[in-house]
């Protein structure tokens, strides 16, 4: 008799990665906020590269998330 392994929830990754994206963008927001209050200064360049990437890496998530909800569909369609 064999035991099947129980299923993880596929989403669980990707979920994981956006939440922490997000919690990692309000720290680096109040981060800059608490530099801005100490300095004076804001550095524009930091900020704007920081939400360019992580950004970018939402939308690389988003276009995984997409193309694995078509495929499911085009295997569907076929069956």
């Amino acid at each position: 008799m064999r035991f099947k392994k129980p299923e993880k929830k596929k989403s669980s990754f990707s979920k994981f990665w956006v939440s922490l994206i997000v919690a990692l963008n309000v720290m680096f927001a109040a981060a800059i906020i608490v530099t801005f209050w100490h300095t004076g200064t804001e550095p524009s360049s930091l900020v704007v590269a920081w939400f360019a990437f992580t950004t970018g890496e939402l939308w690389m998530l988003a276009g995984i998330k997409k193309k694995k909800i078509k495929e499911g569909e085009e295997h569907s369609e076929h069956s």
